[in-house]
């Protein structure tokens, strides 16, 4: 798979109603000239392979991506198995993006030990690329093993593997065995910046941005604040905000809301949306898309805005595509 779907930008299907749109969304993204379509698989959600199937049913030219899956809640085994079921379904274009998810999730909601996510994430790319590959794999790990697995249809063109990762040690191993990162919501121009100098520039970095286009700017950028607040609870503390100047003092309120099921939306400052996301008219989408295309980003994933119309803002993310191809 040659990487020409990161020329254009793309966007993720990722909403509450998303699996009875799925088809139609990514319909859309095609005919709009976006280059891909992407699965946020947020535990309790609708499942990421499902989804991602459905898109790429419908669909012959644009990327399919898992961003991202991890190995505790699917075994690498299976993962090469589910991924090789959509290389069937949609060859040439898929992208599968791999992380470790979060404790919470994992470990307290679910039960599963998150032991090792670093290591865990390492042995599954091995063990999911040979699968994928057509070998027949032994391996013998500290978070996995398999003994004479192989898949009885391996796909015919290699899939590429990007990292969901933040964290310095992270980066660097995405550098070494990834063919790029997959950058979180909330990524920040700077944050891309350090992605790049961690890495050492090897591998494509890609990344979800919270988007809104309307002809009324202000209107676009109150849209994107209920997201940037939940994001900002969830992220609370983390490097990535840290890149962006956020330090945890000033996401502490949006903690606090996230934890007592408040909304913080009021919260959000417009400097916080300049900085954390791309909203407004087209123009000052296109000044926000190039900030992120200098400091290094190879294509933008669109989350779009809770409560406004997806097929709409899909079609006005693919008006901004020519303009980003200008900026690479």
């Amino acid at each position: 798979m040659d990487s020409r779907w990161t020329a254009s930008l793309g966007v993720a299907l990722m909403h509450h109603d998303t699996a009875g749109h799925a088809a139609a969304w990514a319909r859309a993204a095609e005919a709009a000239g976006l280059g891909s379509v992407w699965i946020i698989e947020d535990y309790f959600h609708p499942g990421a392979f499902a989804l991602a199937g459905a898109a790429g049913a419908v669909t012959e030219r644009i990327a399919i991506g898992l961003g991202v899956v991890n190995p505790y809640t699917r075994h690498p085994a299976l993962l090469a198995m589910e991924t090789a079921a959509l290389a069937g379904i949609a060859p040439g274009r898929v992208v599968l993006g791999l992380g470790t998810s979060n404790r919470p999730w994992i470990e307290q909601q679910m039960g599963i030990p998150f032991t090792a996510p670093l290591n865990a994430v390492r042995e599954c790319v091995e063990i999911v690329r040979r699968l994928l590959g057509g070998e027949r794999v032994t391996f013998r790990g500290a978070s996995f093993s398999l003994d004479s697995v192989a898949l009885e249809a391996p796909p015919a063109q290699a899939v590429p593997v990007f990292l969901g990762v933040k964290g310095p040690k992270a980066l660097a191993m995405a550098a070494e065995i990834a063919d790029g990162v997959h950058c979180a919501v909330l990524a920040s121009a700077a944050h891309v910046r350090r992605v790049r100098q961690t890495t050492g520039g090897r591998g494509a970095v890609i990344s979800y941005v919270v988007m809104a286009v309307d002809a009324d700017g202000a209107r676009a950028r109150q849209a994107v604040k209920p997201v940037l607040a939940r994001y900002l609870g969830v992220l609370h503390g983390q490097s990535i905000l840290e890149d962006a100047g956020l330090p945890a003092a000033r996401t502490q309120p949006f903690k606090d809301a996230l934890l007592g099921g408040a909304g913080a939306a009021p919260l959000v400052t417009d400097e916080m949306v300049e900085t954390l996301a791309v909203a407004g008219t087209p123009d000052d989408c296109r000044r926000g898309l190039r900030r992120f295309a200098e400091a290094g980003l190879d294509t933008a994933v669109a989350v779009i805005a809770p409560g406004l119309d997806m097929t709409e803002q899909i079609a006005r993310v693919g008006a901004l595509s020519a303009a980003w191809k200008e900026m690479r």
